[in-house]
């Protein structure tokens, strides 16, 4: 499950170029799945590890207990309401209603998000795909109120983090945490198993401060309609639908996105990135200034603030 030459000891040598002169098209993966040498010491079975590196995701259901979602639900309440603790260039609401959409960087501005990014049970994993020490790159609640909850297009992260914020290798994992009930039909995630073997190119430039827009709505950095027609026909569609406090798992190439919530039931997730810290970010690929502090996060300096490090052995 490792690279085999000393590609990923150069960071600036772009593997994966998207949004220039390239028509849309598929570029093979040239970076493991699971960085591990072995699986025997990894902290969830086998089983559910061939999954991810087959599929590109799992979900590991029940991983928090009823008192601990319960704090997590409180904590989400509360920065609903947008406490002056919560910087406002966080906030991003929905392009047409004003409705809250997301609030990033909660694993800074919130202690209870802060001590779930920690916890043992998802930076272990975190660490062993990734086979290194890792540190947040993202994070944020994404909300989708009852009635009103706008669509995710289908997209890689992997594709806007590389392009717009200079991460150079697949060294990152995704993982959400279902606050609230995940069902079919309120708007849950959507991801099409083995997508993240193939790099999609996305045709386009990427205009100046993408982000105003693109977290609102995203038009570019997308699949094309014949690139995402063929990775359904090769791997179809899992919806993961989830019960609260369950983790949805996936690698930072998978495509995936999810449709509106016209249902009354709101869907929220907690959502956190884990990137390598031999993976740091560096600057765009797109030639573009970098993104916020609150959406393209750098790794601590040493002896300046945690790095999410093993736990006690």
């Amino acid at each position: 499950m490792h690279a085999s030459d000393d590609r990923l000891k150069d960071k600036r040598l772009d593997d994966y170029p998207s949004r220039g002169t390239l028509p849309a098209q598929f570029l093979q993966r040239r970076d493991p799945v699971i960085y591990a040498e072995g699986l025997d010491s990894a902290p969830v079975p086998r089983a559910v590890l061939q999954r991810y590196a087959r599929e590109g995701f799992i979900v590991l259901e029940n991983l928090f207990d009823a008192a601990e979602m319960a704090e997590f639900q409180r904590e989400f309440t509360r920065l609903q309401q947008l406490p002056e603790d919560i910087p406002r260039e966080t906030v991003v609401t929905e392009k047409s209603s004003g409705d809250m959409r997301s609030v990033f960087a909660i694993h800074q501005s919130s202690p209870v998000f802060a001590r779930l990014a920690s916890d043992p049970r998802l930076v272990d994993l975190a660490r062993f795909l990734l086979h290194d020490e890792v540190y947040i790159h993202q994070s944020r609640l994404n909300y989708k109120p009852g009635f009103r909850g706008r669509d995710f297009y289908w997209h890689s992260d992997f594709e806007t983090w590389h392009v717009e914020d200079g991460m150079p290798r697949m060294r990152a994992v995704s993982i959400s945490i279902t606050l609230t009930e995940n069902h079919a039909c309120n708007g849950p995630l959507m991801l099409i198993p083995g997508s993240h073997l193939k790099y999609v190119v996305c045709e386009g430039t990427t205009p100046e401060e993408h982000f105003r827009t693109s977290l609102k709505q995203q038009e570019y950095g997308v699949p094309c309609d014949r690139l995402l027609e063929a990775l359904v026909a090769e791997g179809g569609i899992r919806v993961a639908t989830t019960t609260p406090g369950s983790a949805i798992v996936f690698d930072c190439n998978t495509m995936h996105g999810s449709f509106s919530n016209i249902t009354p039931h709101p869907r929220a997730n907690a959502f956190f990135v884990y990137n390598a810290v031999s993976n740091s970010v560096g600057p765009p690929f797109c030639e573009r200034p970098p993104r916020p502090w609150y959406i393209r996060a750098l790794p601590p300096v040493a002896g300046q603030g945690p790095t999410l490090t093993r736990t006690a052995e």
